[in-house]
């Protein structure tokens, strides 16, 4: 029999752990393990130009009542550990995913935590709870005890929509649809759902939809929106799956036939369709007060909970529905309040969690001043390009485009786009937030001007992209496409703040006011997308008006981590205004005519840049390069150099070390690299940044091993076994020593199965002995 402590981690599960759970009546459709389990993506750092995930979060084991209820978390540790070792990661993965019951073992016995008790204990290997025990506890413990209504247990019953095109739920959206029907089915008739752009509202809608329909709790649903971009989104994207049963409301059409409509079971509408022209309530016509038993707001900040806005009128005819509102950002001032009217969020994801977890891309801020930022003054008697006398006054980054235009100003600021996307990338996608829509086509000619080469290949590269713009929202669809490349630059005010899914902006220009963190949150989630196989990891915040001074607001919830060559300064902590929001519809109101200054009477010139860096509470960092960043971090880890080097010689595997850099946002190899070091070893790498030693080429350590003839004392056949793998590490690194999955490949293939060339050595025990005598020989020196 073998050793349990000699076993790994994997071993531990497969003999022991997997087993035991089996015995206990669990089918395998009952499981889901390791990369199956995948709770997050690992957080993306950015460090210079070097971009690398950290380490995602996986669960060993998690064991389902059925598909839409996954109920336990098990983890798992080799038997050199205590049988309680993984329970503060089965706990944190538990309340993650808002499971009830975590275990953790070793092998060698179970320890239990109960949520719903908050009670723990141990137990022995064969006492695992069955499926059935597992889950009546579940029943009875629920509630404080009270267990569930038969309500209750329809929707815990009811599945998931799933099928080829429809992703599973990730953690946060199975949490968000769960907590929503289980209120649902508790009787309660006003939710808010919180979850940050670009973590898939309309999809976790979706889920609420379609499993509250086919458990029965509701037969007619009402999705309201203020676009017809966010409408024709849900219907041909997330809701999809229901297309059969979906209806969109159109007055007129719906008028003429009849009532025909009222066949469907989700309906989608924008409230302009329901209020109808100069509010005449076509909602009454069209629906009785009772026809919904669900009504869903879509981006409810927008007005849904004000007291005179048309979203409230339309929530207060169909009151006896089942109110949703969904919103990345729940407003809250003293205009509106979405928390008074639907109350405290049900479930709450923020951009914080997203950036953390890896669903959501990090970002950069360039910050940047112009001659004429803070203040520029007309001379005395100076007249505009119409000869209009400029009225006498000081004016900085709040007047420009509002109360007067600086042609030379919006030539400097799209000559600055232009050259931030020579430097990157000419085809990423940008888009430029400006003052009004006016502003946004001055500045569309400035860009076309300065990209003449790029507008020469196609005219559509910038696209003026507003509500009064027939053209430009006929180019909306195309600006949004994964796949279409043009437009590339889309100049907007603010149809492009709220809704629009980006999925590839790589760039973000910030040349308009906004003194409101809900609009601020919006503008940043535009792009907040991850799409990595498409080469879109990050992305840039260019702020020429001091936008980002937000950050430092207390109600921000979490930018992003980024190093970049350095930062100067620091942003103003100025206070967040509590204005009553913009109508989101253009055109905007007539206003005086504003002066012109051309180039000659006022000339402009960016005279600084600032790169900030931020942590996931929205303070300022200081920056330094990456080498930088690297050495502070190692020295951080390590009190000195011989400490590194003991902690290197003593890992059981080197990986430990290099894993724990790239958890911290250093991504070794590719630091390498981009340094031309392929070639040298972690080791030598690691020694060389943080402690000014000469490196070593991995072939060098080797060729230092074989002068030493330190083989002689084993067989031929084990010797050409301790040469080939020296080879291999000189080749491809140290990892492949420590993995014997490495004898299953060439050269070794020829010499036997790994258990035969163990046997060279006198046994599995000897040959991993070897291997440690041969990692430590390779390390027995820094030079």
């Amino acid at each position: 029999m073998d050793n349990i402590l000699a076993l790994s981690e994997e071993d531990i599960k497969l003999r022991y752990i997997t087993p035991s759970i089996l015995k206990k009546g669990w089918s395998v459709e009952d499981i889901t393990m390791e990369t199956k389990v995948k709770l997050t993506d690992g957080k993306i750092n950015l460090r210079g130009n070097l971009v690398a995930r950290g380490k995602a979060k996986f669960a060993d084991y998690m064991l389902y009542y059925n598909r839409a209820t996954p109920i336990a978390i098990v983890e798992a540790k080799d038997a050199n550990h205590t049988v309680s070792f993984g329970m503060q990661q089965a706990k944190e993965y538990a309340q993650m995913m808002d499971i009830p019951f975590a275990f953790s073992s070793n092998g060698q016995g179970y320890q239990e935590y109960d949520f719903l008790t908050g009670k723990e204990r141990s137990f022995s290997m064969d006492a695992f709870p069955t499926k059935e025990e597992l889950y009546a506890r579940f029943l009875t413990e629920s509630n404080g005890g009270k267990g569930f209504s038969d309500e209750e247990k329809k929707i815990i019953d009811q599945p998931y929509c799933t099928g080829q095109d429809i992703f599973p739920p990730r953690y946060y959206q199975r949490n968000a649809v769960n907590r929503t029907v289980n209120a649902v089915a508790q009787g309660r008739n006003r939710l808010l759902l919180v979850m940050a752009t670009g973590t898939g509202k309309t999809y976790t809608a979706f889920q609420i939809v379609y499993r509250l329909l086919k458990a029965g709790l509701v037969k007619k649903v009402l999705y309201l929106a203020d676009r017809n971009v966010l409408v024709d989104q849900s219907i041909q994207q997330d809701f999809k799956p229901l297309s059969s049963t979906i209806h969109k409301v159109d007055y007129q059409s719906d008028i003429d036939t009849h009532g025909g409509h009222l066949a469907y079971e989700v309906y989608f509408s924008l409230y302009q369709q329901l209020i109808g022209k100069e509010g005449k309530q076509n909602y009454k016509e069209l629906f009785k007060p009772e026809f919904f038993d669900m009504v869903i707001v879509d981006e409810c900040h927008r007005g849904s909970a004000k007291d005179d806005s048309n979203w409230r009128e339309i929530l207060e005819y169909f009151d006896g529905a089942i109110q949703l509102g969904m919103t990345a950002t729940p407003k809250e001032t003293k205009y509106q309040s979405s928390i008074s009217y639907f109350g405290k969020p049900i479930y709450t994801y923020s951009l914080k969690e997203g950036i953390e977890d890896g669903f959501l891309a990090p970002f950069k801020v360039v910050n940047i001043t112009t001659n004429i930022g803070d203040e520029w003054r007309p001379v005395k008697g100076q007249r505009d390009i119409n000869g209009n006398l400029i009225e006498d006054r000081i004016y900085n980054n709040s007047d420009y485009d509002y109360n007067i235009i600086i042609e030379d100003r919006i030539r400097e600021v799209a000559h600055e786009i232009t050259q931030y996307l020579k430097s990157t990338d000419r085809m990423a996608k940008t888009i430029v937030f400006c003052a009004d829509e006016d502003h946004a086509d001055r500045m569309r000619t400035a860009l076309v001007n300065e990209n003449s080469d790029m507008c020469k290949k196609n005219p559509d590269y910038v696209v003026r992209i507003t509500g009064s713009d027939p053209y430009g929202q006929s180019k909306l669809d195309y600006f949004i496409s994964v796949a279409s490349k043009y437009p590339v630059i889309a100049t907007t005010s603010k149809l492009l703040s709220t809704g629009v899914d980006c999925k590839m902006v790589k760039l973000i220009v910030l040349d308009q006011r906004i003194g409101s963190m809900t609009e601020f949150k919006q503008i940043v989630g535009r792009g907040t997308r991850i799409r990595e196989k498409e080469g879109k990891t990050h992305f840039t915040i260019m702020d020429f008006r001091n936008v980002t001074r937000l950050f430092a607001d207390p109600d921000w919830d979490g930018p992003i981590e980024v190093n970049d060559n350095y930062v100067k300064g620091t942003p103003k902590p100025y206070p967040v205004i509590e204005e009553e929001p913009m109508d989101v519809s253009e055109p905007e109101p007539e206003r005086p005519p504003k002066p012109i200054v051309d180039k000659d009477g006022c000339t402009v010139k960016v005279i600084n840049k600032v790169v900030s860096v931020y942590d996931t509470n929205g303070k300022l960092l200081r920056t330094e390069s990456i080498t930088d960043y690297t050495r502070k971090n190692i020295n951080n880890t390590y009190a000195n150099l011989d400490d590194f080097i003991h902690r290197w010689n003593k890992a059981d595997k080197k990986a430990e070390i290099t894993d724990l850099l790239r958890e911290s946002g250093i991504d070794l190899q590719a630091l390498k690299h981009d340094r031309n070091m392929d070639d040298v070893d972690d080791f030598d790498f690691i020694c060389h940044i943080a402690y000014g030693k000469k490196p070593l080429t991995r072939r060098e350590r080797a060729e230092n091993v074989k002068k030493r003839d330190i083989f002689n004392k084993y067989g031929a056949e084990a010797r050409k076994v301790l040469e080939a793998l020296l080879d291999k590490y000189a080749n491809d690194g140290i990892t492949q020593l420590e993995n014997r999955t490495v004898l299953r490949l060439d050269p070794f293939r020829q010499m036997g199965s790994p258990a035969n060339i163990a046997k060279f050595f006198g046994g599995n025990q000897q040959y991993f002995s070897a291997v440690k005598e041969l990692e430590s020989l390779i390390y027995s020196s820094i030079a």
